[in-house]
């Protein structure tokens, strides 16, 4: 018997038409919904392993990373009390001044936070970096990647601000879902302080292999990034102004930029 889901099912990462056993769900439905409740725990609880990230970081090419911690002392402690993951433990070491050239360019930092899916980052932050890096290289100073730990969207404020960044971009593991457990979202900020107010950010969701790809996810972040250089401000005033993700001169929707995976 033809099974009239089967198109929508390939479609989409949803659970549609899974179909029944009298009134429950079927075995196979049942055994999946909690694997995926599975991978949506571990994608919260387990640690960032941040020698593994820093060496995919600089298998792209960048620069030896920064690593902080926020001040929530341990993962429990980071979801009971979220305003400890957007402050630093402790400060972050100053940088030498960039050479005269490097300073005629607006500088851009990248935190690497773990968030709420330590899977979204592990499987999606390098190739994200070196995708940034690739777009916004001609435009800004790109700062060494800051890998945060315990970390909320917020912390970039306080780096960005102790850096003097002129914008800094958060990418950070979303909340995981029964469907997707490692989807990475990115933040920007325009002139990051502390007390900045999300209202204040702009945030490119979703950013995966079957989801938004890297290349594209980065045309968007740059288009952004560099609206906000005009407009002087990031936020609810600046708009994605650039061609839809697919017409021509952006790239693909699944184009990943990432032909290995």
């Amino acid at each position: 018997m033809r099974d009239i889901w089967e198109a929508m099912r390939a479609a989409t990462d949803y659970r549609v038409g899974i179909g029944r056993a009298g009134d429950s769900m079927t075995t196979d439905a049942l055994l999946d919904l909690r694997e995926a409740q599975a991978r949506a725990r571990d994608a919260v609880h387990l640690p960032l392993d941040v020698d593994a990230l820093a060496r995919q970081l600089a298998e792209t090419g960048a620069a030896e990373p920064v690593v902080v911690r926020s001040r929530a002392a341990s993962r429990a402690e980071y979801l009971r009390l979220p305003d400890r993951g957007r402050e630093l433990a402790t400060g972050i070491p100053r940088r030498p001044r960039p050479d005269a050239d490097a300073q005629q360019m607006p500088r851009l930092g990248v935190v690497v936070a773990d968030g709420l899916s330590t899977a979204a980052v592990s499987h999606h932050g390098a190739p994200m970096v070196r995708a940034l890096t690739e777009e916004l290289a001609g435009d800004f100073r790109i700062e060494p990647v800051v890998i945060a730990v315990q970390a909320r969207v917020a912390i970039g404020d306080e780096i960005g601000a102790a850096l003097g960044l002129d914008e800094v971009i958060v990418l950070i593991g979303e909340r995981p879902g029964l469907s997707v457990s490692d989807s990475l979202g990115a933040y920007l900020t325009h002139h990051p302080k502390p007390g900045t107010r999300d209202s204040q950010r702009n945030c490119v969701s979703n950013i995966r292999p079957g989801g938004l790809g890297y290349a594209p996810a980065a045309a968007t972040l740059g288009s952004l990034a560099r609206g906000a250089l005009v407009l002087g401000r990031s936020g609810v005033d600046l708009k994605d102004t650039g061609p839809a993700v697919g017409a021509p001169g952006r790239p693909a929707l699944s184009d990943s930029g990432d032909p290995g995976r």
